[in-house]
C-alpha cells in the first residue's frame, strides 16, 4: 500500500529500532509482572473478587499482548514483508488480535487490502478486495448504520474514523472489529481516497464482558445485597449443562448430531426463572435431548430445577422412555411439598437409524426444517407437569435424514409474541437455518432474529443437526 499524504501533513516517519525495542522490553517486563499477579489472584474459583480479580489481570494481559504484537510490526514493518519477524505467541491459546490496513479510492473505485485484512474477515486471499459500497455486506445488518455514518462523515466532512462494529465471517462466526482511517485529500482539498487500519478487538471485548460480569457478581454477593438473587444463582449456575461456557468437544461416529444451546436471561427481573435445557448421551449410544419450564422465579424454582434434571437424567439412564419418564416426573412434581407446573419436552435419538422418539408436556413441541422449509412435528398428547395426577404421555416417532435441523425452545423465545405467532415468526428462518452449516450458527440466527431485545422472561433454545461427522459446541451470550 502506498504511503498517505493528506494535504496538510507529510506522512510521518517510521520510529527508530532501538527505541521500539526499549519499548518492547518494556511491555515484556509489565507483562511478567502482571502475569505474577494473576497467579496470586487464583484460587478454587469461589470467592467472587479473586474472580473479578483474575478477569481484570487477564483483560491486561490481552491489552498488553496487542501492545507487544503491534510494537513488534511498527519494528519491523508490515507482517506480509518477507523479513518480517513473527508475532509473539498468544498467552494461554487466545486469539491474538490482528491488524489489517485498506485504502479505497475514490476516483478508480479500487480498494487495496493488506493480506492481515483478509484473515481478519475471513476472506479468500485470491479474491478482490470489496469496495466501499460492498463492505456493509459483511456487517451485521444492526451495525450497518453505524459503519454508514463513519464512512459518510469521513468522505463528505473529512472528519477521522473511529469505531466498532461486527462481521460475520464465512464460517458463521461473528468478530469485532475496530476501524481508525482518514481521508487522503488531493491537491484542491477534496477527498480523494480513505485509508484505514482495522483490527480485531473480539478477544479484547470477551475479556471487558468478563471483568463486567464479575464485578456484578461481586456486588450480588455483597451481604445484604439482592439476597434472594444470590440465592436463585448458586443452585441455577449449578444445574447442567453450564448457562455460560462451551461445553467440550464430542467426536461421534456417522448419524450422530451436532447439538448448541443458550439460556436468554431476562432483561427486566433481577430473579432467575425456571427455564432449562440438557443434552445428555446415554450408555446405549442414543442422545437425550430435553428443554423445560418451571413456573416461578428465585431460590424455590432453581432447587425444584436441579431436582427434576437429576431425575430426568437418572431415569433415561436406566433406560425410560420419553413418554414414561414424564409420567414419573410428573408424578415427582406432584409429590414435592410445594408442588409447580412445568412444561418440558423430551426427545431420545437413535443415530443406527436416525430415529427420534420424543413426548412433552404441556410444551411447544420441536421443529424440523429440511430444504429450506420448516414445519412443527406432530405432537402426541400430554399436560403440564403437575396438573394432573397419574397423568400419561403419549409419544411420537420421527425419521430424520442427514442435515436435518432439529430446533427446541421455550416459550418466551420470541418477546412480545407466544404461541402459534412465535412459532411462524421461528419458521420463517427457514431458509437461513437451512443455509447454516452448524447447529452453533443456527442458535446465533435466531438469536441474531430474536434475542436482542427486552426480555421478559427467560427463554432457552436447542438446536441439533443431523450431520455424518458431529460435533457439539455452545455459544457465548
Amino acid at each position: 500500500m502506498p504511503s498517505h499524504l493528506s494535504a496538510d501533513r507529510p506522512a510521518a516517519q517510521p520510529p527508530g529500532r532501538g527505541s521500539v525495542d526499549a519499548l518492547i522490553s518494556q511491555a515484556r517486563r509489565l507483562k511478567g509482572d502482571v502475569d505474577a499477579v494473576r497467579r496470586e489472584a487464583q484460587g478454587d474459583g469461589s470467592d467472587p473478587r479473586e474472580r473479578w480479580q483474575r478477569a481484570l489481570c487477564d483483560l491486561a494481559l490481552h491489552q498488553l499482548d496487542d501492545l507487544d504484537a503491534h510494537l513488534a510490526q511498527l519494528r519491523d514493518g508490515p507482517l506480509s514483508a518477507p523479513d518480517a519477524a513473527p508475532a509473539p505467541p498468544a498467552r494461554h491459546g487466545s486469539l491474538l488480535s490482528r491488524v489489517g490496513s485498506a485504502e479505497w479510492n475514490l476516483l478508480t473505485d479500487e480498494a487495496d487490502w493488506s493480506g492481515e485484512l483478509y484473515q481478519i474477515l475471513g476472506r479468500d486471499p485470491a479474491a478482490p478486495p470489496l469496495t466501499l459500497d460492498e463492505l456493509p455486506s459483511l456487517v451485521l445488518d444492526e451495525d450497518r448504520p453505524t459503519l454508514t455514518a463513519m464512512v459518510t462523515g469521513c468522505l463528505v466532512d473529512a472528519r477521522p474514523i473511529d469505531g466498532e462494529f461486527r462481521v460475520v465471517r464465512p464460517d458463521g462466526e461473528v468478530r469485532t472489529v475496530h476501524m481508525m482511517g482518514e481521508p487522503v485529500l488531493d491537491a484542491d482539498g477534496s477527498t480523494a481516497s480513505m485509508w484505514a487500519v482495522l483490527r480485531d478487538v473480539s478477544e479484547l471485548r470477551r475479556s471487558q464482558r468478563a471483568v463486567s460480569e464479575t464485578r456484578d457478581s461481586l456486588t450480588r454477593h455483597r451481604p445484604g445485597t439482592q439476597h434472594d438473587h444470590r440465592l436463585a444463582a448458586e443452585p441455577r449456575e449449578a444445574v447442567p449443562p453450564p448457562r455460560h461456557g462451551s461445553p467440550r468437544l464430542a467426536h461421534r461416529p456417522p448419524g450422530t448430531l451436532d447439538v448448541a444451546a443458550l439460556h436468554l436471561p431476562s432483561s427486566t427481573g433481577s430473579l432467575i426463572g425456571g427455564d432449562w435445557y440438557d443434552v445428555l448421551d446415554l450408555p446405549d449410544g442414543e442422545t437425550l435431548l430435553t428443554i423445560g419450564d418451571l413456573t416461578g422465579h428465585g431460590a424455590g424454582v432453581t432447587s425444584d430445577l436441579a431436582m427434576l434434571l437429576g431425575a430426568v437424567r437418572g431415569m433415561a439412564m436406566a433406560g425410560s422412555r420419553p413418554g414414561p419418564l414424564l409420567s414419573l416426573l410428573n408424578q415427582l412434581v406432584d409429590a414435592t411439598a410445594d408442588p409447580a407446573l412445568g412444561s418440558a419436552v423430551c426427545c431420545r435419538y437413535r443415530p443406527a437409524t436416525r430415529t427420534l422418539v420424543w413426548a412433552r408436556a404441556g410444551h411447544p413441541a420441536p421443529l424440523l426444517f429440511r430444504d429450506g422449509t420448516g414445519r412443527v412435528l406432530d405432537a402426541p398428547a400430554g399436560v403440564l407437569l403437575g396438573a394432573t395426577r397419574g397423568a400419561a404421555y403419549g409419544e411420537a416417532e420421527e425419521t430424520l435424514q442427514v442435515g436435518d435441523l432439529l430446533l427446541l425452545h421455550t416459550d418466551g423465545l420470541v418477546p412480545g409474541h407466544s404461541g402459534s405467532q412465535a412459532v411462524d415468526l421461528l419458521l420463517g428462518l427457514a431458509p437461513q437455518l437451512t443455509a447454516d452449516r452448524s447447529a452453533h450458527a443456527c442458535v446465533r440466527t435466531v438469536v441474531e432474529a430474536y434475542g436482542q431485545g427486552e426480555r421478559e422472561n427467560d427463554a432457552c433454545v436447542l438446536a441439533a443437526r443431523v450431520t455424518a461427522t458431529a460435533w457439539r459446541a455452545g455459544v457465548s451470550p
